[in-house]
């Protein structure tokens, strides 16, 4: 059955069945009952699950055939970064203290006594930034490196449950965005359960960035 791949693919990848339950727009418990009682689950989280756990192979979710998990998978090939002594080549790894001028693209912010890595997989990228804690796991591990492309605050446009960096009042904040209770708010989600989702006002974020991939030093 497609639940039992489903429960497969969840312990493989040490996922809590409540952060998958939320992650992909189940109500809590649900996933649970419905493996028990051996009932179907809708196209709709089949299709949220394809989106958001991008290493699955559909073929396998689908009829049980072949290998669980994409050959190319994102989190199989996170692309290695060369650093570069040249400050007019390669992408800056940003320090918290200067992730505002970071957002804004300021000049004396990329010339910042900061190191710099080329990262051929990611030319779009702007800046890097370290993780910090583990609010993100397991996406997202403390002491990864996140690449980032600013985005324009005049006309922003959130892809939701994609991770974004906010430079918010709380500070610099790598979480996903999902919508708010109304227009002028977003819920802000950890991918670790143990870190409650919250809502915050638009207007309460200065700066936006996408995170466009994760690379790990050599």
């Amino acid at each position: 059955m497609i639940l039992d791949r489903i429960k497969e693919y969840i312990d493989k990848k040490g996922i809590t069945i409540a952060a998958f339950e939320r992650s992909i727009g189940m109500s809590n418990a649900s996933f649970g009952k419905s493996l028990k009682g051996g009932k179907a689950i809708g196209t709709d989280k089949l299709e949220n699950i394809l989106r958001i756990y991008p290493d699955i192979n559909p073929f396998w979710l689908l009829t049980g055939e072949g290998n669980m998990l994409r050959t190319e998978s994102k989190e199989e090939n996170i692309p290695v970064a060369h650093p570069s002594d040249s400050p007019m080549e390669g992408i800056p790894l940003i320090p918290i203290s200067a992730m505002a001028g970071a957002f804004t693209g300021e000049q004396t912010v990329l010339e910042y006594e900061c190191e710099r890595f080329v990262v051929p997989t990611f030319k779009g990228a702007e800046f890097l930034i370290s993780v910090k804690g583990s609010s993100m796991y397991p996406k997202y591990n403390s002491g990864d490196i996140v690449a980032c492309k600013r985005l324009p605050m005049d006309d922003i446009f959130f892809q939701w449950n994609k991770v974004y960096v906010l430079d918010t009042d709380q500070g610099p904040l790598i979480k996903r965005v999902k919508p708010g209770s109304d227009k002028e708010h977003v819920l802000i989600v950890s991918d670790n359960e143990r870190y409650e989702p919250f809502e915050l006002p638009l207007n309460r974020i200065y700066h936006v960035a996408l995170v466009i991939g994760v690379i790990r030093l050599e």
